[in-house]
């Protein structure tokens, strides 16, 4: 009877054993194997929106699996990371969370429905944008002196957009205000691609855009830049100064963009969706359609991009407090 019961072990174990790559292959190389669902936290034509449609045609060709985006606009964009932080820990809900949603809104509301560091897990930064000061045409102002001696000159004239209350451009707008003592009206829009849309019909006359989003507009002549906020000129557009260079110190903001999944998402399945990322982001046509919209791409590890979202979230709650900055 032994000897019978160590035959069918043995006879179990040759035929578990050849199972057991198989097993792993269904959690790491067979994923993905249906469609993934890419949520965007702004409407279409934003500069999210424009990053997520590049690297999802670039991680459908690399995968053979569609990635569908979904704009979910709204709520500076928590409407969205709380979809993606409720859904199955899968990896066929991915979210392309920004600054906004990630590292200032716990700040700016009292209560959010998820909990940044605790539900959603990092997988990479997808790329830094600078903002840009832009103008409406018919505005008479050619450089940021220009535009605050009109501001003076004329508070009730101006009105700035932004891609929603706590967006960055939201935030530069504010700070800006405090930075050079001028009164601006602000007007929040679910989204970068609304608020561009309505400066270009003249509704608003400045705003603090995503250079993607308005770059295109600004070479056209549809639009004027003034300046950028990053630290340093864009080499997009390197005749155009930044706000340090114009004489408002400490005024450096950037939007950033990265991949997250539901926290309980598998390792396999994230270092997967790391993996194509990098190799979607270091192709030559990504690179250079990023470089003409002002977008850096990045690809930063799992555990470095979960250290820099910490890192931004404590530098954004200061940011916050020291401008005095409140919902509207």
């Amino acid at each position: 009877m032994k000897f019978a019961k160590t035959i069918v072990r043995a006879w179990a174990c040759a035929i578990a054993l050849p199972l057991l790559p198989l097993a792993a292959a269904a959690q790491t190389g067979a994923y993905p194997n249906k469609a993934v669902r890419l949520i965007v936290p702004a409407a279409p034509g934003g500069g999210a929106d424009f990053l997520a449609r590049i690297v999802s045609t670039r991680l459908q060709e690399q995968t053979g699996q569609s990635f569908v985006v979904d704009n979910r606009a709204g709520a500076s964009g928590t409407i969205a990371a709380d979809l993606t932080a409720k859904s199955p820990a899968d990896g066929y809900t991915l979210l392309l969370g920004q600054s906004t949603s990630m590292a200032i809104a716990p700040h700016l509301y009292a209560k959010l429905p998820y909990d940044t560091l605790r539900d959603l897990r990092a997988v990479t930064l997808v790329a830094e944008v600078p903002n840009m000061l832009v103008v409406h045409p018919s505005v008479p102002a050619n450089t940021v002196k220009e535009l605050i001696a009109l501001a003076r000159a004329k508070p009730e004239l101006l009105n700035f957009g932004s891609a929603g209350n706590g967006a960055p451009s939201h935030l530069a707008g504010e700070m800006f205000k405090t930075a050079a003592g001028v009164k601006l009206t602000h007007v929040p829009y679910k989204g970068a691609g609304p608020a561009v849309n309505d400066l270009i019909a003249g509704q608003i006359q400045v705003m603090f855009a995503p250079m993607v989003a308005v770059l295109p507009q600004v070479k056209a002549g549809r639009l004027k830049a003034l300046a950028v906020t990053s630290g340093k000129r864009s080499p997009a557009v390197p005749d155009v100064p930044t706000l340090i260079e114009s004489g408002l110190d400490g005024l450096a903001i950037v939007s950033w963009f990265g991949f997250f999944v539901p926290a309980a998402t598998p390792q396999p399945v994230v270092d997967r969706l790391y993996q194509e990322t990098v190799k979607a982001l270091k192709a030559a046509d990504t690179i250079e359609r990023f470089a003409k919209e002002g977008a850096e791409p990045s690809g930063m590890s799992p555990a470095d991009f979960a250290t820099y979202v910490t890192q931004e979230s404590a530098r954004y709650a200061k940011v916050l407090k020291d401008n005095a900055i409140k919902l509207d």
